[in-house]
């Protein structure tokens, strides 16, 4: 009875159940499409974009096009979709998270709604984990979209690619997925039908695209029409945590970093307070005298407030930050390590002076701090897409998140078949030498019998270890970090050899297909055959990992490399029981299980009562990495609001310079006519008025002496004033020519608006740290952020007014163009490149140029210093 009453209420079962007549329909035109020819199944195209000029749905061609996407990639790379990947593919065009467990083909399976979706032409985008799996995505599936006559094209980092059959690179050898892509252009990558890349790309792009100077400079679509996630909890969840920031270096100078860097390094661990949890660092009361008798002052807080921010940088990046865990050295700088993924993160940077601290504590370069140019979360650069899915193998226990934060449901699709893979408890040891070794003798038995051994290690410092311990045991080995990323394709392609022992960091936990026997495309089939035969016989790819990581999916990820379709595999975690993890989030409850269990250091314990804490740990650490995430949002959703005003007046000034630039000068009349009329309204003598006045229209004495006498003279003082602007505007357009006159508004308008914007985000960076004390005086900090960011973003376009109406008068095109190149740099949160040119050139008007004693050009007879030269001068 109980088990009917689970099944009438399994909404998850409700779903996969209507989703069967819809693959049925899809399967019924199979025979009918296998009978075309290339050339009429790549018409078919063409046709469903007909069907839809004529009113016709995505949803009425669906189960059609579907048949036809199926055929084309039969055609292209060998491969039959399953009924349970069409299921994922119709779960993924509805907007919604398609769960499949590892190994069941999301590769395959998002090729159906990008090709549905991509018919209509407004540009879909496929969101991949990282720069290896968005050229291999790119290269690989869509050879089929590229039978039905559509486009893919991939960009990673300072690199874009379009899928060209007819293009073969001299680079990419190893992997023939990644044979066929041809280097383009940015704008070109995002004109195509089919668009892969990483989050970080993505939304990096987006922000440098509301730096640009002019329309051309834009690299993205308008309008984001559909995105499709691949491993959707990491992107959407884990990567979450800390927004994306565009940041240039300020002039300030960084000797005092390597003054505290030397001053931390004499400190004591009694002299500061870690909290590795938070990763935050503060000074104790000893290291506070101490600190204030090196630096000789009396009272650090009240003399040297700001150097305690410094210090506090300089013990994080002492204690908090280590080198091959968080960050590698490289060409003499500090590379973050992404701690999701394992991979090296060029070009970002910490912020807030955290960067320059551990550049100073290694003794490299420092560079300058940065000003934040933009920012924006990854939850508010996802909801900007009119539809967004994604698909993973672990995204069921973070649902909740999902649909408050995304609004995104998820759906559990059923197996191909049958999991074989065994997954053992963990093993647990007192002490991390003792795991160690008892890793490396389980390794050293399995090598000797042929069975090939993934081993996931969570830094770089681990991996290295590892590996130590199995030169000194004779195991052949491959190695597997962010420091030989560039061997990547190669390594993974052999770790389902026989006898292959692969250590690896995170890198090889998300989207890798290990093949037992090896890549079945670059041995002879009988020779695969045999070899894949052997590893089926030694129990398929034994999988171990060398601690728990924070989350539950990471360990899920890693354990789901092996028994993938169908294969058998073995996984095994090994824990210690002064693990990080256990250490930072476990506490007493630890402290209290190594007294009892009182164990020998090499002997294994399997407790059910360990396995509980550690899923309580994982649990809690997930939990606060969540309120992480809930409380940047939420920030955020304040700057977002004030975003969205900026970007479409900054977009609309642009795109009005160059198809309507009549609308910009209506933006701009209706600022002169407030800024008239508040003159003429808040001053009361002639004189103040026409001295505010000469503010926005340079004037000489003489002629605010006559202005003067205009304005006692007249009632209706704010129409005088925008007549007497309006009038000018009209005679220096009739001098300059049309176009140079729209440029001038438009650069005024962009001119006036960016230096403000930049400095608004720094005030609310300024304002979000501060907020947070006033919870000790019972206000909710949030409530007091919103309150105070809306007051002073009313204050900043009061001021964009302001300053507008005082530019646009005092611009004048130079003989000669002058660039002024900027440099700003990406992070994460906690900043990759030039942004696309500089500030606009100055343009130059034709004709020779005026002297100050030549006759104005407006014939009136009087010296140009006297007349026309003052007000554009």
């Amino acid at each position: 009875m109980l088990s009917f009453l689970k099944s009438f209420f399994d909404e998850n079962k409700k779903s996969i159940n209507s989703l069967k007549p819809i693959v049925d329909k899809i399967n019924s035109f199979e025979e009918e499409i296998k009978k075309l020819s290339d050339e009429k199944l790549t018409n078919k195209t063409t046709e469903f974009r007909n069907r839809l000029s004529k009113g016709e749905s995505l949803d009425d061609i669906l189960m059609e096009a579907y048949s036809v996407c199926r055929e084309a990639i039969f055609r292209t790379i060998g491969e039959r979709a399953y009924d349970v990947q069409l299921m994922a593919a119709i779960v993924l065009h509805r907007g919604a998270i398609a769960e499949q467990r590892t190994g069941e083909g999301k590769t395959h399976s998002v090729i159906f709604p990008a090709y549905l979706n991509a018919i209509s032409g407004k540009g879909v985008h496929i969101i991949t984990p990282n720069d290896y799996l968005t050229r291999v995505g790119a290269g690989w599936y869509p050879r089929a979209l590229k039978l039905l006559g559509l486009t893919t094209s991939a960009i990673v980092h300072e690199e874009s690619f379009i899928l060209d059959p007819e293009f073969t690179s001299s680079v990419n050898s190893v992997d023939t997925r990644l044979l066929h892509l041809k280097p383009i252009s940015r704008r070109e990558a995002y004109l195509a039908d089919i668009t892969y890349g990483t989050n970080n790309e993505f939304g990096f792009d987006y922000l440098r695209d509301h730096m640009v100077k002019n329309f051309e400079q834009k690299v993205q679509r308008p309008n984001f029409n559909f995105a499709i996630v691949d491993e959707v909890d990491f992107v959407l969840i884990d990567e979450a945590r800390t927004p994306l920031i565009i940041s240039s270096p300020n002039q300030q100078s960084v000797d005092k970093y390597y003054t505290f860097a030397k001053i931390v390094q004499s400190l004591q661990p009694t002299d500061y307070i870690i909290d590795e949890k938070s990763k935050s660092a503060t000074l104790s009361e000893f290291g506070i005298r101490k600190v204030e008798n090196i630096l000789n002052v009396g009272n650090l807080y009240e003399e040297s407030f700001e150097t305690i921010h410094y210090i506090e940088n300089a013990i994080k990046a002492q204690t908090l930050f280590h080198k091959d865990k968080d960050y590698v050295i490289k060409d003499g700088e500090i590379i973050i390590v992404d701690e999701f993924t394992g991979r090296l993160m060029n070009g970002r940077r910490w912020s807030d002076g955290l960067h320059q601290a551990v550049e100073a504590k290694e003794n490299v370069k420092v560079q300058q701090e940065s000003q934040t140019w933009a920012t924006i979360t990854f939850q508010n650069f996802f909801r900007l897409y009119d539809k967004l899915a994604g698909m993973t193998g672990t995204a069921a226990t973070e649902a909740e998140e999902f649909r408050k934060i995304y609004n995104l449901e998820v759906v559990t699709i059923p197996t191909n078949q049958v999991v074989r893979r065994i997954d053992t408890q963990d093993l647990i040891y007192k002490n991390q030498q003792a795991k160690y070794a008892a890793i490396a003798t389980t390794i050293a038995n399995l090598h000797a019998k042929g069975q090939p051994v993934l081993i996931g290690t969570t830094s770089i410092q681990k991996n290295e270890i590892i590996s130590s311990m199995l030169k000194n045991k004779g195991v052949k080995h491959q190695v597997l970090n962010a420091k030989n990323h560039l061997s990547e394709a190669q390594i993974i392609a052999q770790a389902g050899c026989k006898g292959a022992v692969t250590v690896a960091t995170n890198m090889a936990g998300r989207g890798v297909d290990i093949v037992l026997g090896g890549p079945k495309d670059q041995l002879p089939l009988d020779v695969w055959q045999k070899e894949h035969d052997d590893v089926l016989a030694l129990g398929g790819l034994f999988v171990i990992g060398t601690e728990r990581h924070e989350s539950r999916r990471i360990d899920n990820q890693l354990r789901g490399r092996g028994g993938r379709q169908g294969d058998p595999g073995y996984s095994q975690f090994y824990v210690a029981l002064d693990d990080d993890l256990m250490r930072i989030f476990g506490g007493e409850n630890i402290s209290s299980l190594m007294t009892r269990f009182n164990m020998p250091e090499n002997e294994a314990l399997t407790h059910p009562l360990v396995s509980k804490v550690l899923e309580q740990i994982q649990v809690k650490v997930e939990g606060y990495n969540f309120d992480t995430r809930k409380s940047l949002v939420e920030y955020d959703d304040v700057i977002n609001k004030q975003r969205k005003i900026i970007y479409t007046l900054r977009d609309g000034t642009l795109q009005n310079a160059k198809e309507s630039p009549q609308n910009n000068f209506e933006e701009i009349k209706k600022v002169l006519i407030k800024e008239t009329a508040r003159i003429a309204n808040e001053l009361s003598s002639p004189e103040t008025i026409a001295l505010e006045f000469s503010e926005i229209l340079p004037m000489s004495p003489h002629d605010r002496q006559e202005l003067e006498k205009k304005i006692e003279a007249t009632e209706n003082k704010p129409e005088l004033l925008l007549n007497l602007l309006l009038d000018q505007w009209q005679q220096r357009q009739s001098y300059f020519g049309d176009n140079i006159g729209n440029d001038i508004i438009a650069y005024a308008i962009i001119e006036t608006l960016d230096p403000l914007w930049v400095e608004h985000l720094t005030a609310l960076d300024d304002l979000r740290d501060g907020v947070r004390l006033r919870g000790y005086a019972q206000k909710d900090p949030l409530i007091e952020y919103r309150k105070e960011g809306f007051e002073m973003f009313q204050n900043l376009m009061t001021k964009f007014e302001q300053n507008l109406s005082r530019m646009l008068f005092r611009l004048e095109p130079t003989a000669t163009p002058v660039s002024v190149s900027t440099n700003a740099t990406e992070g994460r949160g906690v900043n990759e490149s030039s942004l696309r040119g500089g500030l606009p050139t100055k343009q130059s008007r034709s004709g020779p140029a005026l002297g100050r004693n030549d006759p104005c050009w407006c014939g009136s007879k009087k010296k140009w210093k006297k007349c026309h030269y003052p007000a554009i001068s």
